[in-house]
């Protein structure tokens, strides 16, 4: 029975295999009884016989058959052109290829052999770069897992990065799956070597937080100590020794290190608030006291007012004035910090003129220096006398000499006074 026709694809390309159907006579006779014969350059052979009809149309199915085989070798032709699998492709033209030797058919089976053995020419090569692209790309699947393993044992040795390494690792395992083409005993190698790596990390891991949450724990101890001293000083009125405390509880503070997250919180909120509690205490007070010293302030300068008015005209008086004020003064009590230069200041010049007044008082009533006066003033009279019988005796020389010490005396008198008045 005929074979049916193979459907070539639609990217097969027109043979240059010349088709037999046209004119099989030219490839093949048939005898009066049906026996088919192919002509080649070899001579006859005997392809068949064909007893459904006429010699003619036996000649003509055989070379339909023949045509069959043309529109096979083209399929795999297309196929091989389109990057098929060269390796099948090749097979296909290889049976091709050994059958045409006793192939029922009649073409030119000459013009189909060298075609088909260029196609297995071009099947091999295909077969070749398919073998290369095959090592190339196991070889890139197995430099590209050694990198994995390298990656995996270099985080494994040093990273410190907890989460960022954590989360590489598991992305290294979701590209591992996709890399074929290692074979089976390196793969393995290779898998144990990224086993090992990610096992010895998160032993590391491991360690490492427990060791935080032991530090957090010991943190979490020395902060509830420091939360229980703060909030037993909030009461305190020692303003600036607890103050001082304060400070160095905040240094001990940041030094205890971090508990876990909520835990911390919550304490810091504790120690915070009692911290906030005494200082608002204290700026109360501090304000209270700043008002207070203010009002004192005031009535400093009411009394300097006073005192800078004091008569200076008697020093006793004025003495016993300025001694009220003192006292008063120091009733009134402490003022602020900036006017306390001033005020003193302007106090002190005051006690200063008061001073000044009681020695310059003193002065003038020295018992030493009236006795001097006393004795000039004498010396003057004296003289004065001497002249003035000298002048009723007619002695103008003794008159002369005496007025002569009177006026002498008299000077010094007047430089004594001068010099009494201005002590």
């Amino acid at each position: 029975m005929p074979r049916p026709r193979p459907v070539a694809p639609p990217a097969a390309q027109p043979s240059p295999v010349p088709a037999s159907s046209p004119d099989p006579s030219r490839w093949g006779r048939a005898d009066d009884d049906g026996t088919i014969h192919l002509i080649t350059a070899d001579g006859e052979r005997v392809v068949g016989s064909f007893q459904a009809g006429t010699p003619q149309e036996g000649l003509e199915h055989y070379a339909r058959r023949f045509d069959d085989l043309v529109t096979e070798t083209e399929v795999l032709a297309a196929r091989l052109e389109a990057g098929g699998d060269a390796k099948a492709t090749r097979t296909g033209i290889t049976a091709l290829l050994e059958g045409l030797d006793t192939a029922s058919v009649v073409g030119d089976v000459a013009a189909l052999r060298s075609r088909l053995d260029d196609l297995v020419g071009r099947a091999e090569s295909g077969v070749a770069a398919a073998k290369a692209d095959r090592d190339k790309a196991r070889a890139d699947a197995l430099a590209r897992k050694e990198a994995l393993a390298v990656e995996a044992e270099k985080m494994a040795e040093d990273s410190t990065q907890w989460k960022e390494a954590g989360d590489r690792y598991k992305a290294i395992l979701d590209e591992w799956r996709t890399i074929k083409g290692v074979d089976r005993k390196t793969d393995e190698a290779l898998w144990k070597r990224f086993s090992k790596a990610r096992e010895s990390f998160n032993r590391r891991r491991g360690s490492h937080f427990a060791d935080l949450d032991r530090q957090r724990t010991v943190a979490k101890e020395r902060k509830e100590e420091l939360a229980v001293e703060a909030e037993a000083l909030a009461d305190s009125d020692d303003w600036a020794a607890t103050a001082t405390r304060y400070r160095d509880l905040m240094a001990e503070w940041k030094a205890a290190g971090r508990a876990h997250r909520d835990t911390d919180d919550a304490l810091w909120a504790r120690f915070r608030g009692a911290q906030d509690a005494f200082f608002a205490r204290r700026n109360a007070s501090f304000a209270e006291r700043d008002a207070e010293f203010a009002a004192n302030a005031e009535a400093k300068r009411t009394l300097l007012a006073e005192a800078e008015k004091i008569d200076l005209s008697d020093p006793d008086s004025a003495r016993s004035a300025l001694r009220g004020i003192q006292a008063r003064w120091e009733d009134i009590g402490k003022v602020p910090r900036d006017d306390i230069r001033t005020l003193e200041g302007r106090l002190r010049s005051v006690e200063e003129k008061v001073s000044d007044a009681a020695d310059k008082q003193w002065r003038r009533s020295d018992p030493e220096a009236l006795a001097r006066l006393d004795q000039f003033r004498t010396k003057v009279t004296q003289f004065e006398a001497q002249a003035e019988k000298a002048r009723a005796a007619g002695d103008a020389r003794r008159e002369a000499e005496a007025q002569r010490q009177a006026d002498q005396w008299r000077e010094w008198l007047s430089a004594a006074e001068q010099a009494v008045e201005q002590r």
